[in-house]
């Protein structure tokens, strides 16, 4: 793990207001504020497989990241590990600390060459309680978040295996251009994919074989896997 002070720029608009809030330093810009290092803020890049942080660990920071793609897991007490979620550019995580949490609960780990910030938990309060955009922004994406939660409690629940991988695979490709078709993860494995949605290995490789034959998917040697906006048929056919 090394650190910079390189970043790149947010690409997440606003939606959200907070009542009877008012920013207390004016021209105050969440962009800028998640896009450099400063006081309790370190760029940190991650080498693929590197932990930003493991299971255990103290909980004093959040994390947002700024480029790459970040493995959430967990171990049980009998070593059993299970896949939390995986994000991507623009997302927050580790924001329990805020909440009390005094060991991280899961490990946080570099699927691709990241670059993150490190704000620590004290200054993260601070911005959030003293900058309406900011909070704003974080309280859209904890919401969005836990939707999201919600969604997959309802597909585990109710849909198919089959289903339940096409939603993800759509899921992890940002879906929602028509038609192009956009890379998941560089060789993503089947064993990730099959605890993500609650199935075995052999029955992932037997929809990804069936996806692939039918065009949903493509598997491009040096870039991975591409999913097409036809998948989509999977998911609304009853």
């Amino acid at each position: 793990m090394r650190t910079t002070s390189n970043a790149s720029p947010l690409g997440r608009n606003t939606g959200i207001c907070l009542v009877e809030k008012k920013n207390l330093s004016t021209g105050f810009d969440p962009k800028t504020f998640l896009a450099r290092a400063g006081v309790g803020k370190t760029v940190v890049n991650l080498k693929k497989k590197d932990a930003a942080f493991s299971q255990g660990d103290l909980s004093d920071a959040v994390f947002y990241i700024q480029k790459g793609k970040i493995q959430l897991t967990v171990v049980s007490k009998i070593g059993r590990e299970a896949t939390l979620g995986i994000l991507c550019e623009g997302d927050f995580f580790g924001e329990g600390s805020l909440a009390g949490q005094a060991l991280r609960m899961g490990s946080a780990t570099a699927m691709t060459d990241c670059e993150l910030l490190r704000i620590a938990k004290k200054e993260m309060m601070i911005a959030l309680h003293r900058e309406t955009t900011l909070s704003d922004l974080f309280v859209e994406y904890l919401l969005s978040r836990n939707i999201r939660y919600e969604e997959d409690l309802v597909d585990q629940l109710f849909n198919s295996s089959e289903k339940r991988l096409a939603r993800i695979l759509l899921l992890l490709a940002h879906f929602g251009k028509e038609g192009v078709p956009q890379i998941v993860i560089p060789k993503i494995n089947q064993e990730t994919l099959a605890d993500m949605i609650g199935t075995t290995r052999s029955r992932v490789s037997f929809f990804m074989n069936r996806f692939r034959k039918l065009g949903f998917v493509h598997y491009d040697g040096g870039s991975g896997l591409q999913v097409h906006s036809s998948l989509l048929n999977v998911v609304l056919h009853d």
